[in-house]
């Protein structure tokens, strides 16, 4: 893990490898990382969640979400889903809507935060 400025925006960027995030009560792990780092973006690869985090039915993605929008902290996926997305319709709107926002992204990589966190920047 490591801590990163993009654009006066301090990040949180998880290592690829390490374990899956698989409960949503590791959110809380996340919240307190972030905090220790000052960081208000956590950006997370896709490789580092649970299968269940992209199956909107289980309710993990959802309840992470949650937790860090609610500490006012912007979820970040970075990586490849589409095959993810190609298998449920409802996931593809969430990913969709949440793009539209700014909450929660998905993204392809480090190189499209910071791009979107550049447009974002005052």
């Amino acid at each position: 893990m490591e801590a990163l400025d993009f654009t006066g925006t301090r990040v949180l960027l998880l290592d690829g490898d390490g374990p899956l995030i698989a409960r949503p009560d590791q959110a809380n792990d996340l919240i307190g990382d972030a905090w220790g780092h000052e960081a208000t973006v956590v950006a997370i690869p896709a490789s580092r969640l649970d299968a269940g985090f992209f199956r909107l039915s289980s309710g993990l993605a959802g309840e992470v979400a949650q937790k860090l929008v609610n500490y006012r902290i912007t979820l970040a996926i970075l990586g490849d889903i589409a095959a993810h997305v190609e298998a449920s319709g409802a996931l593809r709107d969430f990913v969709w809507e949440s793009n539209r926002g700014d909450h929660v992204w998905f993204l392809a990589d480090r190189a499209e935060l910071e791009a979107r966190l550049e447009r974002r920047a005052p």
